[in-house]
């Protein structure tokens, strides 16, 4: 009888993996699902509160004068029918206004009440090089615009950041200051006027977490953790070598520094790039196998020599490589300049607790633990594990996709693909983090794009799909979760849309595949996009690169519809 591994760790709401990781699957339902209740699952997923995301491509393209936020708003008060915006000028704030490289320029407004923002709406008019209007696309709350009530608050700031650090159990020392903003936030057929609170702080628990506590009341509305599981004053730049976890040779880019007491020569050598111009560096940290905040970016990764080849140094060389291989994945590729495209430092710390079998991206870098020893090594060891914690990073800086249900399975699977897209060898993620017992067992990576029904889900979920236990291929295989079981299947639902991008890359290649789904999550996708507008936004994205009915197009297009995802 094979023995049930279960991760040494809670459910972190957006860690690298989640729950138990079973070599053989079992089974809470029969196998054998009825067609009604395929159809239950398929009419909970639609069952989206309204309004939904739109996606509205131009037929007869209007052309202005200028592509700008008074165009934008001119051209939705024109059509305000067709967008439900009825008085744009008031409902919608500055615009943001971004031309890429294909000329196109877009036009990113945030809807507001009284100065005041909803949460997760905004209004996006794309534009083409001749200044006509191609699309709009969004998330935009009619009953927000009409309903008439109060934008002051009754509780104060310093009040709600008390409610949300007590809801949260939050310790006293934090990552950083928690912050407090007022919203409008939408949630169970109500309209809230809340403070949204974000607490980060780290431990054996960690946590990124979001509060919404309502203005007028002080009570917590809503809450959920967006922790995604993944300066150089004399230091000089120099070149060291290392060996990685799996025993590979790696050229690093390092620093030096003369300190007082290092060593005969007071020099001491640093896992720290400063190779690169425009960005603030690529820093690797120890965290000593410390549970403490304090530690995650106290002790910069350093050694007597350029050498960094024991044991205990090789998490840190894999950590540090790999962060660069990600960092020119994206400037090559994309002409992408770091995580948030402006230069932003990359860092990462391993060494993260004891026995640690998990990473994750806190929204300001990445951490490593050790693994356990048995399931997972060194989870640095994976450069699909660090491109999937960056790809979090560049989600956040971009279409900041929130982190529960569709949207959050969106979050996943982008930072799958592109975990695939950087280590493209194969279609797997996390292959080169697994352990002997795992491997013994059958698991021989964390998950599949290419065949994701391969693998079990932890039985927790099991009575919320389609009586498989496996993780779903297809929308009739869909997990209709509850928020407190993996943010209500971030991890699990992801698997839907890994499988669609697989079998349009199969047909177009990796790199097309990479333009296409880049183009989408930076141009067309916003916080509340779901299944629906990712097939959308997909699809016009290789519109926009390759052109109307290309083979790249009708790819994008067949893969969804291979999914389920077929509107």
């Amino acid at each position: 009888m094979k023995k049930n591994h279960v991760i040494p760790m809670a459910v972190l709401s957006s860690a690298l993996f989640i729950g138990t990781v079973a070599p053989t699957p079992s089974y809470a339902i029969s196998q054998e699902a009825s067609p009604k209740a395929h159809e239950q699952i398929q009419q909970n997923v639609h069952k989206d509160k309204d309004p939904r995301p739109f996606f509205v491509q131009e037929k007869q393209k209007v052309k202005y004068t200028k592509a700008n936020e008074n165009s934008a708003k001119a051209h939705l008060k024109k059509n305000k029918a067709k967008f439900k915006v009825h008085a744009p000028d008031q409902s919608l704030g500055n615009a943001e206004v971004t031309k890429d490289d294909l000329g196109m320029t877009h036009v990113k407004l945030q809807q507001e009440k009284n100065g005041v923002p909803v949460e997760g709406h905004q209004v996006i008019v794309h534009y083409d090089k001749e200044n006509q209007v191609q699309s709009v696309n969004g998330h935009f709350n009619e009953a927000v615009e009409k309903e008439n009530f109060s934008t002051k608050a009754s509780v104060s700031k310093t009040e709600s950041l008390a409610v949300a650090k007590q809801s949260v159990e939050a310790p006293d020392d934090l990552v950083e200051p928690p912050s407090s903003n007022l919203v409008i936030y939408p949630f169970n057929d109500k309209n809230h006027l809340a403070y949204k609170v974000n607490v980060n702080f780290l431990g054996e628990n960690p946590g990124n977490w979001f509060v919404y506590v309502d203005a007028h009341t002080g009570e917590v509305i809503d809450q959920y953790n967006a922790l995604m599981h993944a300066d150089g004053d004399g230091y000089k730049a120099s070149k060291g070598a290392g060996t990685g976890v799996l025993g590979e040779n790696r050229n690093l880019h390092i620093s030096h520094k003369n300190e007082k007491g290092s060593g005969s020569k007071g020099t001491n050598f640093f896992l720290y790039d400063k190779s690169h111009e425009n960005i603030d560096g690529i820093y690797t940290y120890d965290a000593k196998n410390s549970w403490d905040y304090a530690d995650l970016q106290n002790h910069l990764f350093s050694s007597r020599d350029a050498s960094f080849k024991d044991e205990y140094e090789r998490p840190a060389v894999d950590a540090h490589y790999n962060s660069e291989k990600v960092y020119e994945y994206y400037l090559e590729e994309h002409d992408r300049n770091s995580i948030d495209g402006e230069g932003m430092a990359i860092k990462s710390t391993v060494h993260f607790g004891e026995d640690y079998a998990n990473a994750f991206w806190n929204g300001e870098q990445m951490t490593y633990g050790d693994g356990d020893g048995e399931f997972f090594i060194p989870l640095s060891a994976g450069l699909d594990v660090a491109a999937h914690e960056m790809a979090h990073g560049v989600t956040t800086h971009s279409a900041g996709l929130k982190y529960r249900f569709q949207s959050g399975a969106l979050n996943e699977a982008f930072s799958d693909i592109f975990g695939a897209l950087v280590d493209e060898e194969d279609w797997e993620i996390g292959e080169d983090i697994m352990a002997e017992d795992a491997i013994t067992s059958g698991r021989t990576s964390l998950r599949s794009l290419s065949n994701p029904s391969k693998y079990p889900v932890g039985e927790d979920y099991v009575p919320y799909g389609d009586g498989s236990g496996m993780y779903p291929s297809h929308m009739d295989e869909y997990y209709d979760l509850p928020l407190q079981l993996d943010n209500g299947g971030v991890h699990i639902n992801s698997s839907i849309i890994n499988h669609a991008a697989y079998i349009t890359g199969e047909q177009i290649g990796k790199e097309k595949l990479g333009q296409i789904y880049y183009r989408a999550l930076t141009v067309y996708l916003h916080p509340e996009s779901d299944f629906s507008h990712a097939r959308e936004s997909l699809i016009q994205s290789a519109i926009d690169l390759y052109g109307e009915g290309s083979e790249e197009v009708l790819a994008t297009e067949d893969g969804f519809n291979q999914v389920g995802i077929t509107e």
